[in-house]
């Protein structure tokens, strides 16, 4: 065979695969579905489905990106896949921090308005309202455990009565945590030694703790790690050499909700820094691949 047609078959055969995967006969994708319109600004989702009829649990899954960065596009590979093993998955877009502008609360609004509206729209994309879970990376964990937590309570509910699902319940059976910030003054004191001159934690809440410390309490889903919210589960993913958000962000959250008398799990990956939650599952050295049988296990138990 010619080096000419080996390239050409090469490139045949990658066109098919990559055809196939956009095309998976077992899975439905819905691109930039509006959820919410929020001061303007319209959200979006993308939501992977399996295509046999049915009434499926669904999980609202939230982009880390420290909260000024990130797309519903990071779970391009994990949504396909968790529909094809019978979830409904909820990919959103939340507003994002820019320099001088804070999204706190604002982004906790927009992650409620997609619980909300996934449970109002239960019987559209082939949904158990009753079984709804949520899952993030980084920043997205932080805003998934925030929610989970606080729900239909203050500081966070009614942010947006005229909203057409507003009187709809945000409440969520089971949160995936990969790698989450769930101590925003502890995200403070990392930010302020690592990285002074971009402070995520700062950006998002608008002020440092020295001039608001009860806003950045309110702001931490350790706050709300109480005895009367333990009804939902939650499974925390971590890896060892993690220098964004500590680990111990994870290994305290998960104290916290063991005390409190929470179903709590946690998974460690060996060798794993940051950003891993949106790599490919068929990645061979990739670390999401070595979580996901553990993760999945977890979501058909819990939901």
């Amino acid at each position: 065979m010619s080096v000419l047609r080996f390239i050409l078959l090469c490139a045949t055969l990658l066109g098919c695969s990559a055809t196939a995967f956009a095309q998976n006969p077992s899975v439905d994708v819905k691109r930039a579905v509006d959820y919410a319109n929020h001061d303007g600004v319209v959200l979006q989702a993308d939501i992977y489905q399996p295509k046999e009829p049915g009434k499926y649990p669904a999980i609202v899954a939230l982009h880390g990106g420290g909260w000024q960065s990130g797309s519903r596009i990071s779970f391009q590979y994990s949504g396909p896949w968790l529909a094809e093993r019978g979830f409904v998955v909820m990919a959103i877009n939340y507003r994002l921090s820019k320099p001088g502008q804070k999204t706190y609360p604002q982004a906790v609004h927009d992650a409620r308005a997609a619980v909300q509206f996934i449970r109002s729209k239960a019987e559209t994309y082939k949904v158990d309202p009753d079984r709804i879970g949520m899952m993030g990376d980084s920043a997205g964990g932080h805003l998934a455990a925030l929610i989970a937590l606080a729900h239909d309570e203050a500081p966070f509910a009614n942010g947006y009565p005229n909203d057409p699902y507003a009187s709809v319940s945000a409440k969520v059976k089971a949160v995936v945590g990969f790698y989450g910030v769930y101590d925003m003054q502890q995200q403070w004191n990392h930010d302020l030694l690592h990285r002074p001159h971009d402070n995520i934690a700062q950006n998002f809440i608008g002020l440092p703790p020295t001039e608001n410390r009860k806003l950045y309490n309110e702001a931490s889903p350790m706050s709300y790690a109480v005895k009367s919210k333990n009804t939902t589960s939650f499974y925390i993913v971590h890896g060892t050499e993690d220098d964004i958000v500590d680990r111990a962000q994870s290994d305290n959250f998960l104290l916290a909700l063991k005390q409190a008398g929470f179903f709590a799990r946690h998974y460690v990956v060996q060798g794993a820094g940051h950003f891993f939650a949106s790599d490919p599952l068929s990645e061979p050295r990739g670390k999401i691949g070595e979580a996901a049988d553990p993760v999945l296990r977890f979501l058909k138990d819990r939901l």
